[in-house]
């Protein structure tokens, strides 16, 4: 009787694994998974330095003070933490995104896992080094940045060449970033040149180009292709609106940063003309970061409170205008008041506040879906991304004038505590995923 029953194949839906096939397949985390898709390989990287480079900035700060840890110091630790910030972790996020939806938007075809091992490899362990070396010999910082600048130079070479093959109508953005890689690979060099001369004031001006030139470049260039698609599609009353001349704002501020910083070793804002300077980039800062915060809301942020996910997208965002606009009032407060230190403030609203919740919720949304997850900022994503708005808020508050010494001193260790534990929790979980095959048994 019951071998006359018809036959009832268990499928998802057309195209995916049956129920059987989902059932017997292997959840354990395995390097092999991880080689399956660049983005894998490349954000597994970033997370291994972002976690690391987390932990060793509390460890210090708890050791500055204190002496407990007796760590040496034959770097500047400042400047030791300001590069693996800019050029550490962030290029090997960037590898993910470009290899994955970077082929797409060209119209080519994608470079297989195995051709990014070295680059992005190279990256990772030459920023470890770098970190290990700043309290063991110089040689070995020097060493470790020396690798990781290989590894990126291999990995804008072969953006390039993607970008060279593409015969896309639109390849603004493809360009601006691969044009922006290329500035970051030069700014490395000019930072190795410059310890190994001696120079850290110098070192320190080839950061900040690397920051706005290299980083912030690539990051509004993704931001204003990617958010307001994002946007629309999640949000249909919301219309995907990106003018050029949006794009070209953002691109300009980025760059008169740069010019900025090499004014700044140049020791502009000490001399005769400082003053003049200095007013009008505070004004400059001022108006930048008006429109920012404008195109914020005309981007959709009240709307995009809805969606957990899209809202992490908007406020990182919009916190790149807050960063401008704290930039432009401490110009403004050091003219008027002969104030300063609210600069690290608006360098770390930037930083912490708008690339790192950017990035957050960017790897967030690209891990969900190559996992086979839903979209959705889940409880714990949530959480994660406002303890780091709490840690960002903590290190705007500790470059405040007039906070006392011993206040600033437990505004940087709380901050820097919770960034660390921020990272290092979503570093793990994340982690995890691009060693499993996606929950939904399809490949990638």
């Amino acid at each position: 009787m019951s071998a006359s029953r018809p036959t009832i194949a268990l499928r998802v839906a057309p195209g995916k694994p049956s129920a059987e096939a989902l059932a017997q397949m292997d959840k354990r985390w395995r390097w092999r998974h991880v080689m399956l898709a660049p983005h894998r390989l490349g954000f597994l990287l970033a997370m291994v330095v972002l976690v690391a480079s987390g932990a060793w900035w509390a460890l210090v700060l708890v050791d500055r003070p204190t002496g407990w840890l007796g760590l040496s110091v034959v770097l500047p630790p400042t400047l030791v933490h300001s590069a693996v910030m800019a050029f550490g972790f962030i290029p090997l996020f960037f590898s993910g995104f470009l290899f994955t939806a970077g082929p797409k938007w060209l119209g080519v075809e994608p470079l297989p896992v195995q051709a990014l091992r070295y680059p992005l490899f190279a990256q990772a362990v030459g920023w470890c080094l770098w970190l290990a070396g700043a309290h063991w010999h110089a040689f070995v910082a020097l060493a470790g940045l020396a690798l990781a600048w290989s590894g990126l130079v291999w990995m804008t070479a072969q953006f390039w060449g993607r970008v060279r093959l593409s015969q896309a109508q639109d390849q603004l953005h493809a360009r601006v970033i691969a044009g922006a890689c290329l500035l970051g690979s030069i700014s490395v060099a000019g930072l190795w040149l410059s310890l190994a001369l001696g120079a850290p004031a110098l070192a320190r001006a080839w950061v900040f180009t690397g920051l706005w030139g290299f980083v912030v470049v690539v990051y509004v260039a993704v931001a204003h292709r990617m958010i307001p698609f994002f946007t629309s599609s999640a949000l249909p009353m919301v219309q995907a609106w990106r003018p050029f001349w949006v794009l070209w704002l953002m691109l300009g501020a980025a760059l008169m940063q740069v010019l900025a910083a090499w004014l700044d070793w140049a020791g502009v804002p000490a001399s005769a003309a400082g003053t003049a300077w200095g007013l009008v980039w505070g004004t400059l800062q001022l108006v930048v970061g008006g429109v920012l915060v404008w195109l914020a809301c005309v981007w959709g942020l009240v709307q995009s409170l809805k969606n957990r996910l899209l809202a992490m997208l908007h406020i990182g965002f919009l916190w790149l205008g807050l960063a401008f606009l704290l930039g432009g009032a401490a110009q403004w407060l050091a003219w008027g008041l002969g104030v300063g230190g609210l600069g690290l403030g608006a360098l770390h609203a930037l930083t912490m506040g708008c690339l790192a919740s950017l990035m957050l919720a960017m790897v967030t949304r690209v891990s969900c879906g190559h996992s086979g997850r839903a979209l959705v900022a889940d409880r714990i994503a949530w959480t994660l991304f406002w303890l780091l708005q709490a840690a960002t808020l903590l290190r705007i508050a500790a470059a405040v004038p007039g906070v006392p010494g011993v206040v600033v001193r437990w505004l940087l260790l709380l901050a820097a505590g919770l960034w660390a534990g921020t990272m290092g929790a979503w570093g793990v979980r994340l982690g995890r995923w691009y060693g499993c095959l996606r929950a939904d048994g399809r490949p990638g």
